[in-house]
């Protein structure tokens, strides 16, 4: 009995030992080296996961950093430049600075400016609206209204307006993670760069209808008329499917584009509130003092005219 007890325990060892002897081998011969300074890197960043880097989580950016020769392209939208520079730091790289992305909505179509025509009576969800039918509205490419964009958010930054049914964007908050893009069916949310002193022009319309149908559908969207192309002096609006599109790099700010649209598609964003120039005014000013001299004139010629006819006649009369 004894022996069979040893027996068991010995072969039950040998079948152990030659068993972590195999294991041992093919981790050896299969394992996978990982840079320490993947650690380091992961540590330093936000932990947002949010996705915005263009990779699926923290640490595959991480590995993406350590592998990449540059930094140039790669980028974490929530820690910004400063989480660059650390590392940069890290792995011995130069920190590459880029400006600040801010989501802006690309459209206006408020109840005051786009007519409801249907009523829908369903799940409250944008996606499931956009994939049955064109939306309550004239317009099939304004916002539908129902926040799919603000749940996607894990910054707490964009909120629906009870009063436009429109999402709006908190700049503070605002990291340029590109979670409400991708959320949004209807692709009118955009990220653009934050711009001096955060002001910035866009085209709040995604409307590529032809001028007509896109005025019936919303009173505020893009006709494509070209009279922002023809204003700007820097060639920063293009028109592409009778909708117009501002270069956020080439445009220099100047706002004529805005004076000059004539449905208000334009937008501008944290801008002082327009002044009448001293000029306009002065010029206008010297226009109505010529017209009332111009005319005050005219009365005195009348006048001296009437004097001199009645004069003549009064000569006439003393000859006869």
């Amino acid at each position: 009995m004894n022996e069979i007890i040893i027996a068991t325990i010995g072969t039950v060892s040998s079948v152990g030992v030659i068993a972590a002897i195999i294991l041992y081998w093919a981790s050896q011969k299969f394992k996978v080296y990982e840079d320490p300074k993947i650690d380091e890197v992961d540590e330093s960043l936000p932990a947002a996961n949010c996705g915005g880097c263009g990779f699926a989580g923290c640490r595959n950016f991480a590995e993406a950093c350590v592998k990449a020769d540059t930094l140039d392209d790669l980028y974490c939208p929530v820690g910004g430049n400063e989480t660059t520079a650390v590392i940069a730091k890290i792995l011995g790289k130069e920190a590459v600075e880029k400006e600040k992305q801010i989501a802006v909505v690309r459209c206006n179509g408020t109840p005051k400016f786009r007519t409801r025509i249907t009523e829908y009576d369903g799940v409250q969800n944008c996606s499931i609206i956009s994939n049955l039918y064109a939306g309550e509205t004239g317009c099939a490419y304004g916002c539908v209204g129902l926040g799919e964009c603000c749940d996607a958010c894990d910054f707490d930054a964009i909120h629906m307006n009870e009063e436009t049914g429109l999402p709006e964007v908190n700049e503070e908050k605002c990291t340029g993670c590109n979670a409400c893009i991708v959320a949004c069916p209807k692709n009118i949310i955009e990220l653009r760069p934050q711009g001096r002193r955060s002001r910035r022009i866009f085209v709040s319309c995604v409307n590529s209808e032809k001028g007509a149908p896109a005025k019936r559908a919303c009173s505020v969207a893009c006709i494509g008329c070209r009279r922002c192309v023809k204003a700007c002096k820097f060639d920063a609006i293009t028109i592409k499917n009778f909708l117009a599109y501002i270069d956020p790099d080439a445009c220099k700010l100047c706002r004529k584009c805005v004076a000059e649209c004539p449905t208000n598609a334009i937008h501008e964003l944290n801008f002082p509130i327009r002044k009448v120039r001293k000029a306009v005014a002065g010029a206008q000013r010297k226009k109505i003092v010529k017209k009332t001299s111009i005319k005050k004139t005219q009365t005195t010629e009348k006048k001296i005219i009437d004097i001199v006819k009645i004069a003549k006649e009064n000569e006439r009369k003393i000859d006869k």
